[in-house]
């Protein structure tokens, strides 16, 4: 792949304070040389423009008798770094006014301000990885649950990117007898039995379909699953967010209607994170304002992954089972997963709970959970079946999840073209036609790695990165 050698970049760490060290990146053919005049060895035999890759380098940095810091470089060559280019990490103590003068001195020199991610940029035009891996550093760098970042690690070390390149060469070696027969069109000559040629075609179209039926999993698990928790006003919502983040988030009121707005807090369970989100309880109401919050209510409950169906314990089973119906018929064919939560338990007795139970199990089909918030109670219950509502399964094959959207668009795009070549198959239509289609198939995952990606969408994907990277 083509080598970016458009000049020397850097950038610092973008620091809150705090810290002892701070790490400035140089990016660039002839950084190297750049560096060598503002920094002085300690070792004064050492010559760094000499220096072979993987050098730790002790010494200062001054510029025009000014001494700015004692520093170590770290430095890389040109194949053997990060960015693919001679590459120097200066380890400063993290000082702004250090950082800051460095940063100045350097740029004097002519080395420019890193742009979004322009050294991970630099690094997929380098062929240092592919797209995915490249768009991978940036999902790493936020993860905040143990499940995100055993995605993120898996498809930087390339596992997605070794899955889509095994289906684009199936799909390549079956382009090339397509190809052949329109070579021999005249002679009407057929180089692959089309049963055989179907079958190729389906087996691929199954593993594209895996991957993309993925992405509501992977996208959740990169975002935090979204539970919201719902119910009508009063049933003890709000502490049942509280019990279960362990702290007082939520206003809790015997007064109806206190929670108006959606109230939204994170919470790790096993490895993976869950945004919980409290909503206004689900009444008619002559109050303006609590009508819209009850609206924002039905929002979240079209994009929820999970719904915590909150009811209590004296409520009569058809009254559970009405606000389980009226959830789902707002949720609809969106996939998410109703799970009754039966609050209160504390004000009936055991009797009266097995009961309740039993007349749930004949009218509904959302599993019931019996709690009470209050005394804490059935709490471990709630996380269990939060945890197994996820497909928990499939993050043993994580090189098989989809997290990125502008990879699941891609492969719906493979499935519609496979689709094609398909019926095309079956209505027997001209091969000329159904060749196109699979070069369809082809584009869009070359798209996914990086083989085929048009420059406005890469500057899409690096501009969300940090400046750092």
């Amino acid at each position: 792949m083509k080598q970016v050698q458009e000049g020397n970049i850097i950038c610092a760490p973008a620091t809150s304070g705090g810290g002892a060290l701070a790490i400035i990146r140089v990016s660039g053919r002839g950084s190297v040389e750049t560096l060598a005049e503002v920094f002085q060895p300690a070792d004064k035999q050492i010559d760094i423009i000499k220096a072979k890759g993987y050098s730790l380098i002790y010494g200062t940095i001054s510029s025009q008798g000014e001494f700015i810091d004692e520093v170590l470089l770290s430095l890389f060559r040109s194949p053997h770094s990060f960015t693919g280019e001679d590459m120097v990490e200066i380890s400063c103590h993290a000082s702004p006014f250090i950082q800051r003068r460095i940063l100045e001195i350097l740029i004097e020199k002519g080395v420019r301000a890193a742009g979004p991610g322009e050294f991970t940029m630099r690094a997929f035009m380098n062929g240092k990885m592919d797209l995915p891996q490249a768009e991978a550093v940036a999902d790493l760098i936020a993860a905040d649950s143990g499940a995100a970042h055993r995605l993120a690690a898996t498809q930087l070390h390339g596992g997605l990117s070794e899955g889509i390149e095994k289906l684009r060469q199936e799909l390549v070696s079956f382009t090339s007898l397509i190809e052949l027969e329109l070579d021999f069109s005249e002679e009407d000559v057929q180089f692959a039995d089309r049963f055989a040629m179907t079958e190729t075609v389906i087996k691929i179209k199954r593993m594209v379909d895996r991957l993309a039926s993925s992405f509501r999993l992977g996208n959740a698990i990169r975002k935090g699953i979204p539970v919201v928790i719902a119910g009508r006003p009063n049933v003890g919502k709000s502490s049942l967010l509280n019990v279960l983040l362990e702290e007082e988030r939520a206003i809790v009121s015997e007064i109806p209607g206190t929670t108006r707005d959606t109230i939204e807090e994170v919470l790790h369970v096993d490895g993976l994170l869950f945004r919980f989100i409290d909503t206004a309880g689900l009444r008619q109401s002559g109050d303006e304002i609590e009508e819209l919050g009850m609206e924002r209510t039905r929002k979240k409950l079209m994009a929820a992954d999970i719904v915590l169906a909150v009811a209590e314990a004296t409520d009569s089973a058809e009254e559970i089972a009405s606000l389980a119906a009226g959830i789902e018929e707002i949720t609809g064919d969106s996939g998410a997963r109703t799970i009754l939560v039966i609050n209160k338990t504390d004000l009936v007795t055991g009797k009266q709970s097995a009961e309740l139970k039993k007349e749930l199990e004949s009218i509904c089909s959302c599993p019931a959970l019996f709690v009470s918030a209050r005394q804490s109670e059935g709490i471990d219950l709630i996380r269990n079946h939060l945890i197994a509502s996820v497909e928990t399964g499939r993050l043993d094959n994580p090189q098989y999840i989809v997290t990125n959207a502008r990879h699941y668009e891609a492969l719906k795009n493979v499935s519609d073209s496979l689709q094609r070549v398909l019926d095309g198959f079956r209505d027997g239509i001209p091969t000329v036609l159904i060749a196109t289609d699979v070069r369809q198939a082809i584009y869009w995952l070359g798209q996914i790695t990086g083989r085929i990606t048009p420059e406005d969408i890469l500057g899409e994907i690096f501009s969300r990165f940090c400046i750092g990277k």
